[in-house]
C-alpha cells in the first residue's frame, strides 16, 4: 500500500541516507523522493517521500524509526491515493499547454496530484465554485487574498487551505484534511502555477 510521508530532516550530506535506511529496516520501500522546501537559515530540507509499506507493517512504525533519528521529524504521514509516481510541475505545465482554452480547469483537476492534497476547486467572487475535484465542498467562499498572492487561508478547524487569485473574479483552492500545513515554497508555487494557467489560457 502506498503512503506519502513528509519528513523535515538536517541539510547536511549522509541524512537523507540516514531516513532511508531507517525507512526500509522498518518495512518501508522508497518509490520515489522530492525536495519540498530547502531553509537555508536553519539547514533543514523537508522531503516528500512517496514509500509502499510491506503487509503487515505499521505506519507508526516508520515513523518512530525516522523521529529517533537526530534532527528529523515526521511532519505528515497519509495512505497516497494518487498513484506510484510523484507530479512535477513541469509536468503539471505540460498538460495546461496541451489545452490552452482548458488551461483553468485542468489546473484545478492536476493541482490535488501536485501538492499531495485532497481537492481543489476554482472560485468565482459571485458565481462561486466554477470547477472542482471530486472531494471539494460544494459550497466554498470566495478568499480575499490580501497583496494577489498565493496564501494559506482560514478554516476554523483541522483542515488546511491555501489560495491563488487567477484574475481579478477568480482563486484558485486547494484542501488538505487534517494536514499538513502549506509550507511558504508551496505557496510560491501554486502562485507560479496559478499565473502560467493565466498566461497559458490567454494564449489559447
Amino acid at each position: 500500500m502506498p503512503f506519502l510521508l513528509r519528513v523535515e530532516l538536517p541539510d547536511v550530506p549522509g541524512s537523507l541516507g540516514r531516513v532511508a535506511s531507517a525507512i526500509g529496516e522498518s518495512g518501508g520501500d522508497i518509490e520515489a523522493i522530492e525536495i519540498v522546501e530547502k531553509r537555508h537559515d536553519d539547514h533543514v530540507a523537508v522531503d516528500d517521500v512517496l514509500l509502499e509499506v510491506a503487509p503487515g507493517t505499521m505506519p507508526d512504525s516508520i515513523v518512530s524509526a525516522c523521529n529517533a533519528l537526530d534532527g528529523v521529524r515526521v511532519v505528515w504521514i497519509s495512505r497516497y491515493a494518487a498513484g506510484g509516481n510523484l507530479f512535477l510541475d513541469l509536468e503539471a505545465v505540460e498538460e495546461l499547454t496541451a489545452d490552452p482554452e482548458g488551461a483553468l480547469d485542468r489546473l484545478v483537476d492536476l493541482l490535488p496530484i501536485t501538492f499531495r492534497a485532497d481537492w481543489a476547486a476554482r472560485v468565482h467572487d459571485t458565481g462561486g465554485v466554477v470547477h472542482a475535484t471530486d472531494a471539494a465542498p460544494e459550497e466554498l467562499a470566495f478568499p480575499r487574498l490580501g497583496g494577489g498572492k498565493a496564501a494559506r487561508l482560514e478554516t476554523g478547524d483541522d483542515n488546511v487551505h491555501c489560495g491563488a487569485r487567477l484574475n481579478k473574479h477568480e482563486t484558485v483552492v486547494i484542501g488538505r484534511r487534517g494536514g499538513p500545513e502549506f509550507l511558504d515554497s508551496e505557496l510560491a508555487r501554486l502562485g507560479h502555477l496559478a499565473a502560467l494557467a493565466m498566461s497559458i489560457s490567454r494564449a489559447g
